[in-house]
């Protein structure tokens, strides 16, 4: 899928957030400067996340409370080589059904996230326009994209 602008990827974020019940692990993946963190920013908008969205590359996790009483845990392992004592933690929050999980720079990560995942690949084309690869890995993120498609 081509995402010409930003308003394209907001919107595309959007529609993913509100299409979340709890329980989805989403894996962002990208260059810098791809979209990643725009794209989290509409998902937690569509999820009804009041606050603003940051990204969490010095803090590594930020968590955010949306509608009906979800969570959302936005995690970013950009700056680490070794995940330490957050493994434990995105373990935690990626097996909770009321969480929403949102990961950036996943490899250092990649042999605890749950294989029923959303990988949402970016890969900036130009300036503005963004390619984006959205693969299932599992039932969960199977619903997710039929919800989607709607």
């Amino acid at each position: 899928m081509i995402l010409n602008n930003l308003e394209g990827t907001t919107e595309f974020g959007l529609r993913v957030g509100k299409v979340l019940r709890g329980g989805e692990l989403i894996e962002l993946v990208g260059d810098v400067g791809a979209g990643k963190t725009t794209l989290a920013k509409a998902i937690a908008k569509g999820l009804g996340v009041d606050e603003n969205v940051q990204s969490p590359s010095f803090t590594i996790s930020n968590t955010y409370e949306g509608r009906c009483g979800l969570t959302l845990c936005h995690y970013d392992f950009y700056r680490l080589d070794d995940a330490g004592i957050m493994s434990e933690a995105l373990a935690e929050s990626a097996g909770d059904d009321r969480t929403v999980t949102i990961v950036e720079w996943a490899d250092v990560v990649k042999d605890i996230l749950l294989k029923d995942r959303l990988t949402m690949r970016l890969k900036a084309l130009s300036e503005n326009s963004r390619e984006m690869v959205v693969q299932s890995g599992g039932a969960k993120s199977d619903r997710l994209m039929k919800g989607l498609s709607q």
